[in-house]
């Protein structure tokens, strides 16, 4: 998986040549401002009988990602069953991180500040 930090316009300007997923956003210790990952696949990667369905999947992606913020877990567990092989299974281990989140977060809700970004400290 090719992973890139970028502000969201930046990753919005490779949208055309590559599929561009959001991962998650960090906040690293002793800094103010937070940095976003994401997955960065070039559409040639993409077998031809998933092009067709490709924006359908780009759209679960980013539903998921917002679902997640907003803890809606059923949702983002009901999402992940979709997402998981897709592009050619290159963010299945994205996928399976997020899956182990909200097993543990079912189990102890993040506190009320939480808002998905993850804490590099």
């Amino acid at each position: 998986m090719n992973i890139i930090f970028a502000t969201k316009n930046d990753a919005a300007a490779l949208d055309e040549k590559y599929v561009v997923l959001e991962l998650d956003t960090i906040k690293i210790n002793g800094h103010d401002q937070t940095l976003t990952a994401w997955c960065v696949i070039d559409i040639q990667d993409i077998p031809l009988q998933e092009i067709i369905s490709m924006q359908q999947f780009r759209d679960l992606h980013r539903n998921l990602m917002e679902n997640y913020r907003l803890r809606n877990w059923k949702y983002c567990e009901d999402a992940l069953e979709h997402l998981f092989g897709k592009w050619q299974g290159t963010a299945d281990s994205f996928y399976t991180t997020i899956a182990d989140r909200i097993k543990t977060y079912r189990v102890a809700e993040p506190g009320p500040d939480w808002d998905g970004t993850i804490d590099k400290s």
